[in-house]
């Protein structure tokens, strides 16, 4: 699945980040607890350097609680990394977030210095609802679609944290086609950006393996068909998503099926485990070497194919100055 959006306040942010980096002594990146992966954005790993980082995973409430034990000790297994669960359920224990940043920079905490924490996450996360329960007030403005935060703020948190709030960034190109969909699912990006048939079809491949009683259960099937589409036939037809001449609307389902996983309306769904990460890295990996490959190959026939032609040149030189010394005479 190919993600294009990329919008111009999303570049000047990534810019902005980069050249307040410097000040900065804490990051703290936003992750959804349901793809913690795919919701981490390659960039930040870049930018961050060796300054240390608190990945908070959001939603955790939505999330599967089994794996997201298992992705905080993958996260964890990074220099400098600490996890936080949250959700919108518990503000108060997300205070507990201030404590962790003072005691991830000890040396400023004990020099008496304020410390400079930047936020930072792909849209749509829960960075403005992270922001609210540690200040404990209304401060930025929420919202379930993407690009809700557009400039940088400076908020004061109490207890010698100030934070510095950033807009929610994707980057121009999501190497994994997995992660694509995964973003769709989530919410990440905006529906103008997405086919709700292809991302469903992906979802229910994966519940069908991952979750078959939660899929069976929501959409209260007596058994769950061999095939996607089936599937998504069987839930239209108990949902009652039917066109004229009696077939399934399948952009309908779909979309009931997608808006349903984002509000947890499911169970607890985690749609990518660390082992599963491994594989499509390797995946992409190898399919990075071989473009890389092909793309090499084709810049050796592309110079091949020049010199040739140069060399053709060269040789009807000679038969066009002797042509000219020897004209046909009447």
């Amino acid at each position: 699945m190919s993600i294009q959006w990329y919008p111009g306040h999303m570049h000047k942010a990534q810019k902005a980040i980069s050249e307040a980096l410097p000040q900065v002594d804490l990051l703290i990146e936003v992750l959804d607890a349901r793809i913690p992966y795919s919701s981490e954005n390659p960039a930040i790993e870049r930018l961050r350097g060796d300054k240390p980082c608190i990945k908070v995973l959001s939603k955790s409430d939505l999330a599967d609680p089994e794996l997201t034990t298992a992705w905080q000790a993958s996260l964890e297994q990074e220099r400098g990394v600490k996890t936080f669960p949250t959700n919108t359920a518990e503000p108060g224990r997300t205070r507990q977030l201030i404590d962790l940043c003072r005691k991830m920079v000890p040396d400023k905490v004990a020099r008496g210095k304020n410390i400079t924490v930047m936020i930072v996450g792909i849209p749509n996360v829960g960075k403005s609802t992270l922001i609210n329960a540690l200040a404990d007030r209304v401060i930025a403005r929420t919202g379930n679609e993407p690009a809700v935060t557009k400039n940088q703020q400076r908020i004061n948190l109490g207890d010698g944290v100030v934070l510095l709030d950033t807009p929610g960034i994707l980057w121009p190109k999501i190497e994994n086609p997995d992660s694509g969909y995964r973003l769709a699912a989530t919410g990440a990006i905006k529906n103008t950006a997405m086919a709700f048939d292809d991302v469903s079809f992906f979802v229910v491949e994966y519940l069908r393996e991952a979750y078959p009683e939660l899929l069976r259960k929501h959409f209260k099937l007596e058994a769950l068909a061999d095939t996607e589409l089936a599937i998504l036939e069987q839930a239209g037809i108990r949902r009652g998503a039917i066109r004229a001449g009696g077939r399934v609307d399948l952009t309908r389902i779909s979309e009931m099926l997608i808006n349903e996983l984002r509000a947890g309306k499911m169970g607890r769904i985690t749609l990518e485990t660390p082992a599963m990460i491994v594989e499509e890295k390797a995946a992409v990996a190898a399919a990075q070497a071989k473009k890389a490959e092909q793309d090499a190959e084709r810049k050796r026939q592309f110079k091949a194919g020049s010199r040739n032609a140069d060399r053709g040149d060269s040789k009807a030189q000679p038969t066009a100055k002797a042509s000219r010394k020897k004209p046909r005479h009447k």
